[in-house]
């Protein structure tokens, strides 16, 4: 379950109640050199930047937007339950990712062939099925929602 690492109760209105920036971190580390995307406000941010300039993502509700865009021509992603979707779609042939779990499946797959990360309790973004140490893609400090969640996987190169 992915209880520990989500913030349950979290809905994109209260995004703006967070005191501090959500940190990702490159693999295990904790080291502020290795933060490689900072989350406040609904917004990916490169490195711990705070301008408008390094916006990588944008979360808006259900929807992924390139960069710090408000036009609904740079919906990245639309998430609806456990279904990540290409751009706007709804349409089941244009699903890029799904939720399993605690892991993430390419497409509609239901192979453990096919997972792309495990998520685990702690906040750590594992390559594949695995729970090794070694094959942390990327650490979290906070908690994060499940858009934000894939708006970081997006900028990590998951998709």
């Amino acid at each position: 379950m992915l209880s520990l690492f989500f913030i349950p109760s979290f809905s994109p209105a209260d995004q703006n109640l967070r005191k501090e920036p959500v940190r990702i971190f490159k693999g295990n580390s904790h080291y502020s050199s290795d933060i490689l995307f900072s989350v406040s406000k609904g917004k990916i941010y490169k490195g711990r930047s705070p301008y408008s300039s390094d916006v990588v993502c944008t979360v808006d509700g259900d929807k992924i937007r390139k960069g710090n865009s408000p036009y609904s021509s740079d919906i990245l992603f639309t998430i609806k339950g456990d279904n990540i979707y290409k751009g706007r779609s709804s349409y089941s042939s244009d699903i890029v990712a799904n939720f399993r779990g605690d892991k993430l499946h390419r497409g509609t797959s239901p192979y453990s062939s096919d997972i792309l990360v495990n998520i685990g309790d702690d906040g750590k973004i594992y390559s594949g099925r695995s729970r090794y140490s070694s094959d942390v893609i990327a650490s979290c400090m906070g908690g994060l929602s499940r858009e934000e969640l894939v708006a970081v996987l997006y900028c990590l190169g998951i998709f």
